[in-house]
């Protein structure tokens, strides 16, 4: 096949990217290197890291994901899907996770490993408007809880509703924690539900909803679930209702 027929760029963009990497120090000898890698494996490596604006992962991070499998969100999967782009601090406050290996082998089937960016839950509708991944509905519109950015970090969030925690309120619920869970907020749920789809193709919570920490100008408890072809529906509830198909959501601490 003739080079021509290899062309994505243009020969003007190829010439501004050719003097952009002269200016950054590539010379005749590193542009060998790139050109007889194996595989065009250095080419790759290229393209990719500039794919990520620049982030490689860390030697925690890449443990990490190798454990967690498909259930490891990090920081490539935030720039690909949610266009963030990092702040060095940002980077930095990710750079270790916060949990043990044993931790994440115990929680590899069970959990998401996620990296948290401050992106909000109309945030996220807005940037996957076009796929339909939201179910119809405004009523969250001027709501606090949908326009909260939440700190950055680590969370480990479990892909199924606590066990047994269906067909009770909250308080019985809130007793069914054990010492290492809490209940993460509706946006922290939220990003989770539409990454792990995004990334995966994977539904979480289609059939059912869950409870999140996060409440309502009325006082309510925000819930999120029924994740089907309809979209992701997010409700309110009184806290002493019971329902068979509303359980707790659960992050490990």
């Amino acid at each position: 096949m003739k080079h021509d027929e290899l062309r994505t760029l243009s020969v003007h963009k190829e010439h501004e990217l050719l003097l952009k990497l002269e200016v950054a120090g590539l010379t005749d000898e590193l542009a060998d290197m790139i050109i007889c890698s194996k595989d065009n494996e250095l080419a790759t490596k290229i393209v990719k890291l500039t794919e990520n604006g620049g982030f490689e992962p860390t030697t925690s991070q890449k443990s990490a994901r190798e454990i967690m499998s498909k259930n490891f969100f990090g920081i490539e999967e935030a720039i690909k899907y949610y266009g963030v782009n990092p702040t060095s601090q940002q980077r930095s406050a990710l750079a270790e996770i916060p949990f043990s290996e044993a931790v994440l082998q115990e929680c590899k089937d069970t959990h998401i490993l996620i990296a948290i960016f401050p992106v909000s839950v109309l945030d996220i509708r807005g940037k996957v408007q076009d796929k339909k991944l939201f179910y119809s509905q405004d009523w969250y519109n001027k709501e606090s809880f949908a326009k909260e950015r939440k700190e950055i970090g680590w969370q480990l969030i479990r892909k199924e509703p606590v066990a047994n925690s269906t067909s009770k309120n909250w308080e019985e619920q809130q007793a069914l924690l054990n010492e290492n869970e809490e209940v993460p907020s509706a946006q922290v749920m939220i990003y989770t539900i539409i990454g792990h789809f995004l990334n995966t193709g994977e539904r979480l919570f289609e059939k059912i909803y869950v409870r999140t920490s996060s409440v309502g100008s009325d006082g309510f408890r925000v819930l999120v679930g029924g994740f089907d072809s309809d979209g992701l529906a997010v409700f309110v509830c009184w806290g002493g209702d019971r329902h068979v198909s509303l359980g707790v959501a659960s992050a490990r601490k």
